[in-house]
């Protein structure tokens, strides 16, 4: 049975342990094709920790299939009966070129929830558009192909979006990581990520209520494009209320273009539409640009005063979050795009339902 959300956006059936289930990669088969060690890892801890049964398509690992290609596997893994959920693989920086191969009849009448993040905003958003909630998180090569082991934050939350529909209360973990091991280096898949202290969430005008809404966001820099492009963007009026939740990617935006990009969603007229704002641990490290840890202190920092100044400027009164687990950081939770997000100012939790 599928449920209805009060948005109008409906939650697809879960999967259970022993289906089968679509590993996809809507944005590019190169790193799989580079790196097939990371992704047969994520593939067997896939079958193994979560019980279920992988089913890759012709694109997966083809570095060189088109846009069209890919939607076409796409299609053939939301129309499939026997496939009961849809993951991707990692994401890119090209998935917004898929989503005119699209047809969102197609996803519409076969809902089936899609697992991804940093690129898969795009077909996210996609979804939204199409009036199916999807799940922002997971990755077969980053979250399952984690080195050393699972991160037991993110499994735990991806199993509940997976197989528990409900109330699921997001966790503040004790430490986290943005720097992880080299994927060319095949030892480093038996070493866990360097991991540091996390000194929790920090709430910015909590409200003295409760908020309920649904989410809309993803990853900023998408975002960015998909309003460039002027593709899958919700009107203003579409998200009155909503819960907006923002992360930025490996490519670490600066702090003017944060508060740039922030400005123009303010300028179209959406970001003052929003009740609450969610805002991702910003990743500050990159095997190619190996920040100190006082560099990446200051980064944060600097994102959080131009989110902070944006937000001043187009929705004084909203409340935000920052330093969530929900975007290119370790561990990372699931978010449901179009699903509800609670949040209590007071008691100072937030619950996503899955």
């Amino acid at each position: 049975m599928v449920t209805e959300s009060p948005s109008a956006r409906v939650y697809p059936p879960k999967p259970k342990p022993g289906d089968r289930v679509a590993i996809v990669s809507p944005s590019t088969g190169r790193l799989p094709h580079t790196f097939p060690h990371v992704h047969e890892l994520g593939i067997a801890r896939l079958r193994d920790e979560l019980g279920l049964v992988p089913v890759e398509y012709p694109t997966t690992r083809d570095p060189h299939a088109s846009p069209a290609d890919r939607a076409r596997d796409l299609h053939a893994a939301f129309a499939d009966p026997e496939i009961t959920a849809i993951l991707s693989v990692i994401g890119g920086d090209d998935q917004i070129t898929v989503l005119k191969h699209l047809d969102a009849g197609l996803l519409r009448a076969n809902p089936k929830p899609f697992f991804g993040y940093s690129d898969n905003t795009n077909l996210l958003a996609f979804l939204w558009q199409a009036g199916v909630v999807g799940f922002h998180g997971g990755s077969i090569m980053v979250h399952l192909g984690r080195g050393g082991a699972t991160h037991p934050v993110s499994m735990a939350s991806l199993r509940a979006a997976l197989f528990e529909p409900g109330w699921y209360e997001l966790p503040e973990p004790a430490a986290f990581s943005d720097q992880p091991g080299s994927w060319a280096d095949v030892a480093a898949l038996g070493t866990e990520p360097v991991a540091r202290p996390s000194a929790g969430w920090s709430w910015h005008q909590p409200a003295d209520r409760v908020i309920e809404a649904p989410a809309w966001g993803g990853c900023l820099e998408i975002v960015a494009w998909l309003a460039m492009a002027d593709v899958a963007m919700p009107a203003p009026g579409d998200v009155d209320g909503h819960v907006l939740f923002l992360e930025t990617s490996e490519e670490m935006p600066g702090a003017g273009e944060v508060f740039r990009t922030l400005r123009n969603l303010g300028e179209r007229g959406l970001l003052g539409r929003f009740s609450a704002l969610l805002m991702g641990r910003p990743k500050a490290w990159h095997i190619r640009n190996q920040t100190t840890l006082a560099e990446r202190e200051s980064f944060a920092a600097e994102q959080r005063g131009a989110v902070l100044e944006a937000m001043a400027a187009y929705n004084p009164d909203a409340t935000i979050v920052f330093d969530l687990d929900l975007g290119h950081t370790d561990p990372q939770v699931i978010i449901p795009f179009g699903g509800l997000v609670r949040i209590d100012g007071q008691a100072r939790t937030i619950a996503v339902q899955y």
